[in-house]
């Protein structure tokens, strides 16, 4: 096998670069961070398309910090004033504080899970289930694992997108200097064939992180070297130390 030496990750660098540092000095190996495309918030043209009236909505389920900023700055824009009454059920703690950029925070209306689909139901309890819920999605996710266990508690829903991916522009790079990329999202995907339209895997290898990437690599014919997360690796640093480990 050939040995590894260039990696790219489809991300913006993270805030602690420490690990991946740590594996460039251990393992001799260059690992470069671009992100593959960029959230952009939907245009008020593009959410009136949907035929959402957020005011029919009692509860707000979001699972990211720009879902949130893009709810609220569509609401301003199309002169919604949100309720006091408003409850807030969001994935993680993190995303629950994120809130309070736009809203007073206050415990009795704002509820998180532990990033599972799962955590989100428990906290809906018995307590919340008159509510009537908009979950807010991506373009490029849906939240079918969410839905389904909103339809099996009979919960009243609808979902409605509040954010996009746009693809970035790549072509300055050069895929061919790289033996790894580490991909995340089905929008990565996405921009790698747009920027690429000709493009052939041949010895490249790639990583997935995540469950949602696996199906959008497999169906553009991407071969995965390894995944992630898993109980051994559960960062992508931790990753690419066992499999660097593993075929030095």
């Amino acid at each position: 096998m050939a040995q590894i030496k260039n990696i790219l990750i489809s991300q913006n660098a993270p805030s602690n670069i420490t690990p991946y540092s740590s594996l460039e000095e251990k393992y001799k190996v260059k690992i470069e961070f671009k992100p593959f495309f960029l959230i952009e918030p939907l245009s008020s043209l593009e959410f009136r398309s949907q035929r959402i009236n957020i005011l029919d909505y009692t509860a707000l389920v979001f699972s990211s910090r720009h879902a949130i900023d893009a709810f609220f700055s569509l609401s301003e824009e199309l002169r919604i004033k949100i309720p006091e009454t408003m409850k807030y059920f969001c994935t993680t703690e993190a995303v629950a504080m994120y809130l309070q950029k736009h809203i007073i925070y206050r415990k009795r209306k704002i509820f998180f899970g532990n990033g599972t689909p799962e955590s989100i139901i428990e906290a809906i309890g018995s307590k919340h289930t008159d509510e009537n819920f908009l979950i807010t999605t991506s373009d490029s996710s849906r939240n079918e694992s969410l839905t389904k266990l909103f339809d099996e508690k009979e919960l009243d829903y609808k979902t409605a997108v509040f954010i996009k991916s746009v693809p970035q522009d790549l072509k300055s790079i050069d895929l061919s200097q790289y033996d790894l990329i580490v991909l995340y999202n089905s929008s990565d995907v996405k921009s790698l064939f747009e920027n690429y339209p000709d493009f052939q895997q041949g010895g490249l290898k790639f990583a997935s992180y995540g469950k949602s990437i696996v199906s959008a690599m497999s169906q553009a014919g991407l071969a995965i070297e390894f995944q992630a997360p898993t109980p051994q690796a559960p960062s992508v640093a931790k990753a690419l130390e066992l499999y660097l480990e593993e075929n030095k």
